[in-house]
């Protein structure tokens, strides 16, 4: 099941089946958030941005919008396993409280 939602031209899609966050502009992909969900913790495992997009805040916006279907959902909590992840976690303090204690 893929569920995609648009914003300031960018589109969000959670690719169920593929297990991963796009994000696209104007029909490109732009931008890719890996994940695994064991049913209790979704472990973010990748962040990537196509090179000829880079430098643009991509991968930013395609993890804040991934937290954002975490937090609505509200029933898992988040391993940012992809250093981006965990960096964009410390620089978001405020959403620490999805992270998976371990």
């Amino acid at each position: 099941m893929t569920i995609s939602s648009a914003v300031k031209g960018l589109v969000f899609t959670d690719e169920k089946d593929a297990s991963r966050y796009t994000l696209t502009h104007d029909g490109r992909l732009v931008s890719v958030l890996d994940y695994r969900d064991d049913g209790r913790t979704v472990a973010l495992t990748r962040a990537f941005t196509i090179p000829t997009f880079r430098g643009k805040g991509y991968a930013a916006k395609v993890v804040e919008r991934a937290v954002a279907d975490l937090e609505e959902r509200g029933d898992r909590s988040v391993d940012a396993v992809c250093w981006y992840v965990a960096d964009w976690f410390a620089a978001h303090p405020e959403h620490a409280y999805l992270l998976r204690t371990r």
